[in-house]
């Protein structure tokens, strides 16, 4: 088992992001949201009444999970992955490739500690995928579920905190006046994620968000989104636009009996 200084860990992090420019407020949103998403893994795994050591390694996965999110930006200027690159996939070889990041995080044996590795390369790999990749053994497809989940929900908080104009690269207006894509619609009926390749409108983007929910894997991962009210508020959006505002009625319609279901 790698043994992980929590200390150690932010440490490092906190060296990485000064490659960036800390002033930009897609820096400042990863590095914040990189921390919550530690603290929702390990909330997780505590639920799951998991051992200390596998609690340390649930937080570990929150921090590393976006590294390659900060590089992307850089490079491409956006964190659209369907413009860009595929920012999990990218994350995972800054840290197992070349680069080798992952040195600066965990003392191991590569030898002894394969198994464990390979846990942590998977998990990053893997979190932002529609689905995830087939063949995971038992213990490794548990922590992309508690990294995943976790991800999931601070989604939601960002899409409120942060102006939803400078998430999706667009102006107010057009999110204002948008239409939400009758194939969003229907996936968020048939209550799964949607595919980015679906999202055609500002809006989408949205509702796209608010379908996480049904991804969501463990009962206190709903839990937490129930308590946290991040998912009401964005279930409440503004829209200029008629149509929108009918469409937002019958989503939220769907959410709230879909939250009563599954807590009932």
């Amino acid at each position: 088992m790698i043994e992980i200084n929590r200390q150690r860990v932010r440490e490092a992090f906190a060296s990485y992001v000064k490659n960036y420019n800390a002033q930009d407020e897609k820096v400042k949103l990863k590095i914040v949201h990189t921390s919550h998403v530690a603290e929702l893994c390990e909330k997780i795994a505590v639920s799951l009444e998991l051992g200390q050591e596998d609690r340390d390694l649930a937080w570990l996965l929150g921090m590393l999970h976006d590294v390659g999110r900060f590089e992307q930006l850089r490079r491409f200027g956006t964190f659209s992955d369907a413009q860009s690159i595929d920012h999990a996939r990218f994350g995972a070889e800054l840290l197992f490739g070349k680069e080798q990041l992952i040195c600066d995080y965990i003392d191991f044996d590569r030898s002894a500690d394969a198994k464990e590795l390979d846990l942590i390369c998977k998990a990053v790999e893997n979190h932002s995928a529609y689905r995830l990749e087939e063949g995971l053994d038992q213990r490794t497809e548990m922590f992309c579920h508690i990294l995943r989940d976790a991800d999931k929900i601070d989604i939601l908080r960002v899409n409120v905190e942060v102006p939803l104009e400078e998430i999706y690269n667009t102006t107010t207006e057009e999110l204002k006046h948008a239409v939400v894509t009758p194939e969003v619609m229907e996936a968020f009926a048939e209550e799964h994620a949607v595919l980015r390749a679906l999202k055609k409108t500002p809006v989408d983007n949205v509702v796209g968000h608010m379908a996480l929910v049904f991804e969501l894997v463990y009962p206190v991962s709903v839990k937490i989104v129930m308590q946290q009210g991040y998912l009401k508020q964005l279930m409440e959006f503004s829209s200029d636009n008629a149509i929108t505002r009918e469409q937002f009625a019958i989503l939220r319609d769907h959410m709230n009996a879909y939250l009563s279901r599954v807590t009932a």
